[in-house]
């Protein structure tokens, strides 16, 4: 790690800070991956573990798919992945510091870079898992009911600009706290479980129309605005704007208290570590 201590004097702060941060994300994926026999494997093999146990349970035992007429696998997986990358980066996140804090106090780039490099990293994961669904719809084919991609899909990068502006403010928020609070990790793992199923992952906002106060307090998890558009792709009824709208509202709300907290508190918790 001397290319990061020892960054180049000739580089402005926003590059350096680029520098940092990309040197950091590689080196999150080499560490990952370098010394493991599945490599790729392991960044989808979550994902299609828990949409082969839904689907086992949803479809084969209760004989119930996704809301609409579409196949349940590819139902589940759109959401599956994103929110892959949610939980994942939110648990890294509570050892952000912790876990490197030898490195931190050593060197002078910006301590934001290390809920940054947790957020890169885990959106090239992301990334690299949507093959996996591409192979599923194409699977679909094969079957009475196939997925159709509509034009919605261009509306994915809205949903990964919105995601990733929510884990970087909790990541802003939650970093320094685990510091100060250790017992807090094993909370954000409880709350991980109860937020999932808070969610529209296993299920769609659609079976809540006829239940107007679950579907509004659903509307307020920032999380369903997100998973409901990048199900557009292929469910085109999964879009809601409204629950968009309030998605990257809160974000957003969630990003400036993040900031705020994490430069209020950034100086302790280098004395802390």
């Amino acid at each position: 790690m001397t290319a990061i201590v020892a960054l180049r004097r000739d580089r402005t702060p926003a590059q350096r800070y680029r520098h940092s941060l990309w040197l950091l994300t590689k080196r999150d994926l080499k560490v990952r991956y370098s010394v493991s026999v599945l490599g790729y494997l392991w960044s989808v093999l979550d994902p299609l573990l828990m949409s082969g146990i839904y689907y086992f349970v949803f479809v084969i035992l209760f004989g119930r798919g996704a809301p609409i007429d579409q196949p349940y696998i590819v139902f589940l997986l759109c959401a599956l992945l994103p929110w892959t990358w949610f939980n994942s980066s939110i648990n890294d996140m509570a050892k952000a510091f912790i876990s490197d804090a030898k490195l931190i106090r050593s060197t002078s780039i910006p301590r934001s870079i290390w809920v940054m490099r947790i957020v890169l990293s885990k959106g090239i994961e992301f990334l690299a898992s949507i093959p996996v669904l591409i192979a599923f719809v194409i699977a679909t084919e094969f079957t009475k009911t196939p997925a159709h991609l509509h034009f919605d899909v261009i509306y994915w990068i809205l949903a990964i600009v919105i995601e990733a502006i929510l884990i970087i403010g909790l990541g802003l928020i939650l970093a320094p706290l685990v510091v100060f609070f250790r017992d807090l990790e094993r909370a954000i793992k409880l709350i991980l479980r109860l937020l999932f199923y808070a969610t529209p992952i296993v299920y769609g906002l659609g079976q809540f129309d006829h239940h107007p106060t679950v579907r509004k307090v659903l509307e307020f998890n920032p999380l369903t605005g997100i998973m409901g558009i990048y199900r557009s792709a292929f469910f085109q009824s999964e879009l809601n704007w409204q629950a968009v709208i309030v998605s990257a509202v809160i974000s957003l709300i969630i990003l400036g208290i993040g900031i705020l907290a994490f430069r209020r508190n950034v100086r302790a918790v280098l004395k802390e570590l």
